[in-house]
């Protein structure tokens, strides 16, 4: 890799890390006022309001317009409304309903860095599109080649579809899809070599790769760990002299559960 193109990598992941980087005021604010974040957090109750409330939703001057409009019978105007109440209590239950499918119960940023802060660990490095990508050994399920992979409709765009291994059924991810979509068009689809697949921890979930690089043996000090989740939880941290991302596996694991991308946090 060129001079050039080492630094456009490093730039990159450096971009990763400091994107979402709070300003002191906020960090201080959140010193001050924020509570730890829970490994689990049980999802919001649909707060379903009375039908008096969502009537008292509706503009007054809309319900006076509409009946001078329509001289129509009692019955049909109480209708109508009953309608409108309905609508509303419905657009109230889904976006309650999308709140509840963001609070996904991701680990705190600091709990994959302390995982690792005693001793030496080591981790698997592999190459997806130009971006070198390493998971820790601790939370590698295996190593695959990819086989016939049988797609599925109804699923995200970076789900490449399923692959069998041994009467195992395996999620495949398009990695670079996944892990930078803002840079994925129709030149690097084609250009991608998917040889092998990354097994994440023990599930079913598995990270397409174009080659493995090797085994390295790191320290904590390596790393340069990240401090708030942001926009990508899923990653812990940038080994320093590698340019190379780490991967949170567990993070991971629950975002591709939830059907998210790389950013939707």
């Amino acid at each position: 890799m060129s001079g050039i193109n080492d630094r456009v990598m490093r730039q990159y992941l450096d971009a990763l890390l400091n994107e979402d980087a709070p300003s002191p005021k906020a960090v201080k604010a959140t010193q001050t006022k924020a509570k730890p974040v829970a490994l689990k957090e049980q999802a919001p109750a649909v707060n379903v309001q009375p039908i008096e409330q969502l009537l008292a939703q509706v503009p007054d001057e809309d319900v006076a317009q509409q009946v001078e409009a329509s001289p129509q019978p009692a019955e049909v105007q109480q209708q109508h409304i009953a309608q409108q109440a309905e609508k509303l209590l419905a657009d109230e239950q889904k976006q309650q309903q999308n709140q509840s499918k963001q609070a996904v119960p991701l680990r705190a940023p600091q709990a994959a860095r302390e995982q690792y802060m005693e001793g030496e660990f080591q981790a698997l490095f592999f190459d997806v599109a130009g971006l070198t990508l390493a998971v820790p050994l601790k939370s590698l399920g295996g190593i695959h080649q990819i086989t016939e992979v049988n797609q599925l409709f109804g699923k995200p765009a970076w789900f490449k579809g399923v692959m069998l291994n041994r009467e195992e059924k395996i999620n495949l991810v398009d990695t670079a899809r996944w892990v930078m979509p803002e840079k994925y068009d129709k030149n690097l689809e084609q250009a991608l070599n998917y040889k092998y697949v990354i097994m994440l921890g023990e599930s079913q979930w598995g990270l397409s790769a174009e080659n493995l690089i090797n085994n390295v043996t790191l320290k904590a000090e390596d790393v340069k760990w990240r401090q708030s989740h942001g926009k990508r939880p899923w990653l812990a941290g940038v080994i320093k002299d590698k340019m190379c991302a780490l991967i949170d596996v567990e993070n991971l694991q629950l975002l591709l559960e939830q059907g998210f991308d790389s950013q939707d946090h």
